[in-house]
């Protein structure tokens, strides 16, 4: 995708937000999570980390969700989020919208705060045609946060997303991978894929005190339902 270019689902939303090239995105966002982390690291054990089946079947084109079951809803119009749940890991927390910060940064949510995930207003909103975005700390100076324990969720899972007009979007997990912030595939996370995606992301991989995390998890989930 050009660096230029917005997805299809961008353009679709016509003029309510001027959105930001996803071939930026890729890099700031990947940064910023990484380097506003203020945890200290030192916890007992480190965050659950995505295993290597929980990743999208090798046989899948990079990029692509499974096939749409029939019967899939259709897509939401737009609506702000305002809170995410995801029953296995125990996450039940407020989303606060976040930008681009003035030096041309994603923002994340306030670090003082370890149960607060924030939802990128750059992207679609949660059950929209193209790919939403949550962010969330995994740790802070504290201990755990919000998406500690993301990387432990696997195929099949569901991440509901409540929004403001009173809808609630559940997708169903198809992949949790792990990527270096060297080596990040941006199109593939957050390209639109033409249909209703979420992505949730923290800090993972290798941590030191020197770098921080060395990479992102990625839960990749498609919308399956609307309550």
């Amino acid at each position: 995708m050009s660096v230029n270019k917005l997805s299809d689902a961008e353009e679709e939303r016509g003029p309510r937000k001027k959105r930001t090239p996803w071939g930026v995105i890729a890099i700031v966002l990947l940064t910023g999570l990484a380097l506003v982390r203020n945890g200290s690291g030192e916890f007992d054990a480190g965050p659950p980390q995505p295993a290597r089946a929980a990743a999208p079947e090798s046989s899948q084109a990079p990029g692509t969700s499974p096939a749409t079951p029939h019967g899939a809803p259709r897509p939401l119009p737009f609506s702000v989020p305002d809170r995410v749940r995801i029953p296995l890991i125990q996450v039940d927390a407020p989303i606060t919208p976040v930008g681009v910060d003035s030096d041309g940064w994603v923002a994340a949510p306030p670090p003082d705060d370890p149960n607060l995930a924030g939802w990128f207003n750059g992207a679609v909103t949660p059950g929209e045609k193209g790919t939403a975005v949550v962010v969330g700390h995994v740790d802070n100076k504290m201990g755990p946060a919000v998406f500690y324990g993301l990387g432990a969720l696997k195929k099949g899972n569901h991440v509901e997303i409540h929004r403001q007009d009173g809808r609630t979007a559940v997708f169903e997990v198809y992949g949790v991978e792990v990527f270096e912030k060297a080596n990040f595939p941006g199109d593939r996370v957050y390209g639109s894929k033409g249909t209703p995606e979420l992505r949730v992301i923290t800090c993972g991989g290798f941590y030191s005190k020197q770098t921080g995390y060395e990479g992102n998890v990625v839960v990749f989930a498609r919308l399956v339902q609307v309550l």
